[in-house]
Protein backbone atom coordinates (compact mmCIF):
# COMPACT_ATOMS: atom_id res chain seq x y z
CA UNK A 1 0.00 0.00 0.00
CA UNK A 2 1.32 3.64 -0.71
CA UNK A 3 1.87 6.04 1.95
CA UNK A 4 -1.02 7.86 -0.06
CA UNK A 5 -3.51 5.17 0.18
CA UNK A 6 -2.47 4.68 3.59
CA UNK A 7 -2.73 8.35 4.40
CA UNK A 8 -6.55 8.91 3.03
CA UNK A 9 -7.02 5.54 4.46
CA UNK A 10 -6.67 6.68 7.81
CA UNK A 11 -8.22 9.99 7.00
CA UNK A 12 -11.33 8.35 5.91
CA UNK A 13 -11.06 6.06 9.36
CA UNK A 14 -10.79 9.26 11.30
CA UNK A 15 -13.80 10.69 9.95
CA UNK A 16 -16.33 7.58 10.36
CA UNK A 17 -15.11 7.26 14.14
CA UNK A 18 -15.51 11.08 14.49
CA UNK A 19 -19.29 10.75 12.78
CA UNK A 20 -19.63 7.75 15.13
CA UNK A 21 -18.46 10.31 18.23
CA UNK A 22 -20.51 13.21 17.72
CA UNK A 23 -23.07 13.96 20.19
CA UNK A 24 -26.51 13.46 19.88
CA UNK A 25 -27.20 17.26 19.25
CA UNK A 26 -25.27 17.22 16.07
CA UNK A 27 -27.43 14.55 14.81
CA UNK A 28 -30.25 16.40 15.69
CA UNK A 29 -31.50 14.97 18.79
CA UNK A 30 -31.67 16.84 21.97
CA UNK A 31 -28.71 16.17 24.78
CA UNK A 32 -29.43 16.12 28.05
CA UNK A 33 -27.04 17.92 29.78
CA UNK A 34 -26.26 17.01 33.56
CA UNK A 35 -29.10 19.35 34.92
CA UNK A 36 -30.24 19.38 38.41
CA UNK A 37 -33.90 20.04 37.54
CA UNK A 38 -35.51 17.04 35.18
CA UNK A 39 -38.63 16.32 33.19
CA UNK A 40 -38.99 12.76 35.47
CA UNK A 41 -42.26 11.52 33.95
CA UNK A 42 -45.05 12.82 31.55
CA UNK A 43 -48.81 11.08 31.57
CA UNK A 44 -49.76 12.20 28.09
CA UNK A 45 -52.90 10.29 27.66
CA UNK A 46 -55.43 10.71 30.50
CA UNK A 47 -56.82 7.86 31.96
CA UNK A 48 -60.77 7.17 30.77
CA UNK A 49 -62.55 9.00 28.33
CA UNK A 50 -61.15 12.18 26.77
CA UNK A 51 -64.24 14.13 27.54
CA UNK A 52 -62.46 17.74 27.52
CA UNK A 53 -63.76 17.71 31.36
CA UNK A 54 -61.28 19.34 34.20
CA UNK A 55 -60.80 16.03 35.61
CA UNK A 56 -59.84 14.35 32.42
CA UNK A 57 -57.46 17.50 31.67
CA UNK A 58 -55.76 17.35 34.98
CA UNK A 59 -55.03 13.78 34.53
CA UNK A 60 -52.85 14.95 31.86
CA UNK A 61 -49.60 16.11 33.18
CA UNK A 62 -45.99 16.36 33.29
CA UNK A 63 -43.39 15.88 36.12
CA UNK A 64 -40.69 18.22 37.38
CA UNK A 65 -38.05 17.09 39.97
CA UNK A 66 -35.20 18.50 41.59
CA UNK A 67 -32.54 16.11 42.13
CA UNK A 68 -30.55 18.03 44.74
CA UNK A 69 -30.87 19.19 48.47
CA UNK A 70 -31.28 22.98 47.17
CA UNK A 71 -34.22 24.81 46.59
CA UNK A 72 -34.46 26.12 42.49
CA UNK A 73 -35.65 29.71 41.33
CA UNK A 74 -38.12 28.76 38.48
CA UNK A 75 -39.08 31.83 37.97
CA UNK A 76 -39.89 32.73 34.14
CA UNK A 77 -38.61 28.90 33.36
CA UNK A 78 -40.80 27.46 30.61
CA UNK A 79 -42.77 23.91 29.74
CA UNK A 80 -43.26 23.42 26.49
CA UNK A 81 -44.64 20.87 23.74
CA UNK A 82 -43.74 20.32 19.84
CA UNK A 83 -46.24 22.52 18.74
CA UNK A 84 -45.71 25.34 20.73
CA UNK A 85 -47.89 25.15 23.75
CA UNK A 86 -46.09 26.92 26.35
CA UNK A 87 -46.51 26.88 30.45
CA UNK A 88 -44.48 29.49 32.25
CA UNK A 89 -43.16 28.68 35.73
CA UNK A 90 -44.10 31.28 39.13
CA UNK A 91 -42.55 29.26 41.73
CA UNK A 92 -39.46 27.83 43.99
CA UNK A 93 -39.25 24.15 43.81
CA UNK A 94 -37.79 22.81 47.25
CA UNK A 95 -34.55 20.49 46.87
CA UNK A 96 -35.52 16.68 46.63
CA UNK A 97 -38.98 17.68 45.73
CA UNK A 98 -41.03 17.93 42.33
CA UNK A 99 -44.15 19.52 41.22
CA UNK A 100 -46.76 18.26 38.69
CA UNK A 101 -47.38 20.82 35.94
CA UNK A 102 -51.01 19.85 34.97
CA UNK A 103 -52.96 20.55 32.11
CA UNK A 104 -56.55 22.00 33.17
CA UNK A 105 -57.98 24.52 35.47
CA UNK A 106 -56.77 24.59 39.61
CA UNK A 107 -55.34 26.09 42.56
CA UNK A 108 -51.36 26.21 42.09
CA UNK A 109 -49.85 24.94 45.43
CA UNK A 110 -46.33 23.74 46.17
CA UNK A 111 -46.97 20.28 44.27
CA UNK A 112 -48.94 20.97 41.76
CA UNK A 113 -49.66 23.60 39.21
CA UNK A 114 -52.26 24.01 36.48
CA UNK A 115 -52.08 25.52 33.17
CA UNK A 116 -55.03 26.50 32.90
CA UNK A 117 -56.28 25.17 29.77
CA UNK A 118 -59.46 23.91 28.07
CA UNK A 119 -57.84 21.14 25.85
CA UNK A 120 -55.25 18.71 26.09
CA UNK A 121 -51.68 19.53 25.46
CA UNK A 122 -49.78 16.54 25.06
CA UNK A 123 -50.34 14.15 21.96
CA UNK A 124 -51.03 10.65 22.72
CA UNK A 125 -48.99 9.64 19.45
CA UNK A 126 -45.05 11.34 20.28
CA UNK A 127 -44.05 14.52 22.45
CA UNK A 128 -41.50 16.21 23.48
CA UNK A 129 -42.13 17.75 27.65
CA UNK A 130 -39.11 20.29 26.77
CA UNK A 131 -38.05 22.58 29.88
CA UNK A 132 -35.80 25.50 29.40
CA UNK A 133 -34.26 28.06 31.98
CA UNK A 134 -34.99 31.84 32.43
CA UNK A 135 -32.76 32.61 29.78
CA UNK A 136 -34.48 30.25 27.64
CA UNK A 137 -31.57 27.54 27.14
CA UNK A 138 -32.40 23.69 27.35
CA UNK A 139 -32.59 21.80 30.56
CA UNK A 140 -34.02 18.79 30.11
CA UNK A 141 -36.61 16.82 27.76
CA UNK A 142 -38.67 13.75 27.83
CA UNK A 143 -40.07 12.58 24.80
CA UNK A 144 -41.81 9.54 23.40
CA UNK A 145 -43.64 8.40 20.44
CA UNK A 146 -39.87 9.07 18.53
CA UNK A 147 -38.36 7.05 16.84
CA UNK A 148 -35.62 5.58 18.83
CA UNK A 149 -37.54 6.77 21.97
CA UNK A 150 -38.02 4.72 25.36
CA UNK A 151 -41.31 4.51 25.92
CA UNK A 152 -43.31 3.88 28.95
CA UNK A 153 -45.70 1.32 29.24
CA UNK A 154 -49.59 2.73 28.44
CA UNK A 155 -49.94 5.99 28.15
CA UNK A 156 -46.80 7.41 30.80
CA UNK A 157 -43.05 7.90 31.01
CA UNK A 158 -41.01 8.17 33.56
CA UNK A 159 -37.12 8.18 33.55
Amino acid sequence: MTARRLTAAAAVATAAVGALALPAAAAGQPVRPHSDVIVSAVQYDSPGRDDRSNRSLNNEWVDITNTTRRAVNLNGWTLTDESGHRYTFHLRLDGRSTVRVHTGEGRDRKTDVYQDRRAYVWNNDRDIATLRNNHGKFVDSLAWGHRGDHRGNGSSLRR
